[in-house]
């Protein structure tokens, strides 16, 4: 086989249903899934070395929540060039706004898109960049 040029996404959420159907979509659509149920995991991954194209995670999650694990990425300068997608189902646009120029390259809610939407919403987004 030659080298492959699928992407790989980083997939951090607590709740495990969703985790598992959304790493499932992922790889159907030809994505690598590294799959987190929350941020220590991610941190920890990310702290030794796991490099990905694309970070997809929850807002709200216990112990350390997805604006806090942002922060920790970006202080590390962890996956510098990596997509940076808030998948959540915080919808207020106030909550939007604060990742304004941040360095979130997306916010998708995730009641309103289903997960072949989202899929397409992330190859949107990775085609602007």
């Amino acid at each position: 086989m030659g080298e492959s040029t699928s992407k790989k996404v980083m997939l951090v959420d607590d709740d495990q249903f969703l985790l598992d159907m959304y790493a499932m979509k992922f790889k159907n659509s030809g994505y690598d899934v590294v799959a987190c149920p929350g941020s220590e995991e991610c941190l920890n991954k990310l702290k030794g070395g796991e490099m990905v194209d694309i970070i997809i995670f929850d807002l709200i999650m216990p112990k350390m929540d997805g604006i806090a694990l942002f922060e920790e990425i970006k202080k590390n300068n962890y996956i510098p060039n990596a997509l940076k997608v808030i998948l959540t189902n915080q919808g207020q646009s106030s909550d939007m706004e604060k990742f304004e120029g941040k360095g979130i390259d997306g916010y998708i809610i995730k009641a309103l898109h289903t997960p072949s939407e989202v899929i397409e919403k992330i190859k949107e987004i990775e085609s602007k960049k």
